[in-house]
């Protein structure tokens, strides 16, 4: 029986826990099945062998990474790696011109070049690769947290297939845990006692790499006891010790910006700034923010106060213009104005009122009056025929029903109250009196 002397000597010789479990096969990899099961797009492409440049776009530590390598093994093709964040044109070229070298002398394969926070590539290391890409030197395979229509180049992301990863289910997480406490070299000889989960899987947010790195410490903090407990308490403790910790490759990511958007939304100027200062500190992208803000202006301020999603994008445009440090002060001063703005997220729910009846039924017809006629037939048929032209009545209103017939007195917009919306729905009151009725 080992004791805990050398399994801590031995535990100081080896990667992290969650790189020791990093899987190597498509049988050991958890989650992305509607990726990688049976008859799914990506397993088809290893079983065929016919890859092609795609990109993976997803949250962290759903194993975009570990499924780029598995791909490239999988297919005996040559492996090179890039990140963006310290990767210039040099390197990229560079890379092309091994791989050109190494196609030569793999059967006229491809190799995979993947490159890792692809969002992060400027214009000019985006356009590298283009050549490269069109012509099949390499497959490219980029991983991204961030939504790749805004941050890749229209013509690489036309080459790419883009695959949304999910976060992690419970019943992967649990897998992964299972796997991880009866295999790993070094967990297998401790006496681990996992009763509860509740706690672990949360914290953990769907990301599996989060989940080993957490259950690392809380191992780690018990490493004098003859028996490990994990438990909701044990996870708990470990979390609060460790939670001055960010990491913006994932680790604190989404909490620490999950707090920045709630204290906004929550009003609290003082809160949303501390936030702010954690991420900037912690060497967040500034534009990564400036984007957040501008949602927090449209969900959360809305119409409550308009000018904040004016000042939200031109904040957007400023950050991108000039960048770090400077650009740590019009995102301050963006924060704490959408933070002390009044709130209203009226568009928002009316928007998801619409949306949750559209999915249930497509059918309501538009009415006759409202439709386009640009030929004659159809001008013959009714459509147009009945429509009133606003702007040719008092007030520039004409009470003329919009909606589909089924749908009529149908209300999706209910204003809040607040200075503006009042504005609003005394407007809608006198126009439309049958739907907004005064209180």
């Amino acid at each position: 029986m080992p004791t805990d002397d050398s399994i801590s000597a031995k535990s100081r010789m080896l990667p992290p826990l969650a790189e020791r479990m990093r899987p190597s096969s498509l049988d050991q990899y958890v989650g992305q099945r509607h990726l990688i099961g049976k008859g799914r797009i990506l397993r088809n492409m290893i079983e065929s062998g016919n890859l092609s440049s795609f990109i993976l776009w997803g949250p962290p530590g759903v194993g975009k990474t570990t499924l780029a390598r598995i791909i490239a093994n999988s297919l005996s093709r040559d492996f090179y790696t890039l990140s963006a964040i310290s990767s210039g044109v040099k390197d990229v070229r560079d890379v092309i011109d091994k791989a050109k070298s190494s196609s030569l002398f793999s059967n006229g394969t491809s190799p995979v070049l993947f490159i890792d926070e692809i969002h992060r590539f400027n214009k000019g290391q985006q356009d590298a690769l283009l050549g490269a890409v069109e012509n099949g030197t390499i497959v490219l395979i980029g991983a991204t947290t961030e939504n790749p229509s805004f941050e890749v180049i229209t013509p690489l992301l036309s080459r790419c297939q883009v695959f949304v990863l999910k976060s992690l289910e419970v019943a992967d997480l649990q897998q992964i845990l299972d796997r991880a406490v009866k295999t790993d070299v070094l967990l297998k000889e401790k006496n681990i006692k996992v009763k509860e989960t509740n706690a672990l899987f949360r914290y953990s947010g769907g990301d599996g790499r989060k989940l080993l790195n957490i259950l690392e410490i809380v191992i780690d903090s018990q490493s004098g006891n003859k028996q490990v407990l994990v438990d909701n308490k044990a996870v708990t403790a470990s979390i609060q010790e460790n939670s001055a910790i960010y990491d913006k490759d994932g680790e604190m990511h989404y909490d620490i910006i999950s707090a920045f958007i709630k204290s906004i939304r929550g009003s609290d100027p003082n809160a949303a700034i501390y936030y702010l200062a954690r991420m900037l500190d912690g060497g967040e992208d500034p534009l990564f923010i400036a984007r957040r803000l501008c949602l927090s202006a449209s969900e959360d301020v809305g119409l409550a106060n308009p000018n904040a999603l004016l000042l939200a994008n031109a904040c957007f445009q400023v950050v991108h213009e000039i960048g770090m440090p400077e650009a740590r002060i019009p995102l301050a001063e963006t924060t704490v104005y959408l933070a002390s703005s009044p709130k209203s997220n009226t568009a928002y729910m009316a928007l998801e009122k619409a949306l949750g009846l559209v999915r249930q039924d497509h059918s309501g017809s538009v009415p006759l009056y409202l439709r386009n006629a640009p030929t004659k037939l159809m001008s013959e048929l009714g459509y147009a025929d009945g429509y009133k032209y606003a702007h040719d009545y008092p007030g520039h209103f004409v009470d003329l029903e919009f909606m589909p017939k089924s749908l009529e007195g149908t209300v999706f917009y209910e204003p809040a109250q607040n200075q503006h919306e009042d504005r609003l729905k005394a407007y809608l009151e006198a126009c439309w009196p049958k739907y907004y009725k005064p209180e």
